[in-house]
């Protein structure tokens, strides 16, 4: 007989587009639900990604250190917004990681070495011209997680409430 998963670990990736704080808001909600401790992930798009396009010539490892500072710059300010949110509905633990790679392969690498009980992610985030390139992550962190995914359409999310 299977046992039924506790969930005691979720992964939330956020993109800081204005859909991550309702992704984070959820999550925050869904977290409380069980008990759960939350670990906040933002990926910096690889460069190698772009190999094809014109790319000004321009240094590459300074510009993914500064990309780096600047999202965990912008994860320490978006925590500090959520912690809030995390005490009122009883989140005991929220971790933050800023990862550099291919997005959907590092939320995949990021909650299987956590031993994740769950991802939770939104179904849009940026548009346009990286959907067209990179397809959606959503669909390939499906595809590929190792624990149970859920995604929320944020153009439908309400707000929590009990």
């Amino acid at each position: 007989m299977k046992r039924i998963r506790r969930i005691k670990q979720v992964v939330t990736p956020i993109d800081f587009s204005d859909n991550s704080r309702l992704i984070a808001n959820s999550s925050v909600f869904m977290a409380g639900k069980y008990g759960a401790a939350i670990d906040l992930i933002f990926v910096v798009q690889n460069f190698e990604d772009y190999s094809g396009f014109f790319v000004p010539q321009m240094h590459v490892p300074n510009l993914e250190e500064e990309l780096m500072t600047g999202a965990e710059e912008r994860m320490t300010s978006f925590i500090d917004e959520l912690k809030v949110d995390c005490a009122e509905f009883g989140v005991k633990e929220i971790r933050n990681k800023v990862l550099i790679g291919d997005v959907a392969e590092q939320i995949v690498e990021y909650a299987t070495g956590l031993e994740a009980d769950l991802i939770i992610m939104g179904t849009h985030g940026y548009k346009g011209l990286e959907k067209i390139m990179f397809g959606s992550v959503a669909d390939k962190v499906v595809r590929s997680a190792l624990c149970p995914v859920t995604t929320i359409n944020p153009y439908t999310c309400c707000t929590w409430e009990e």
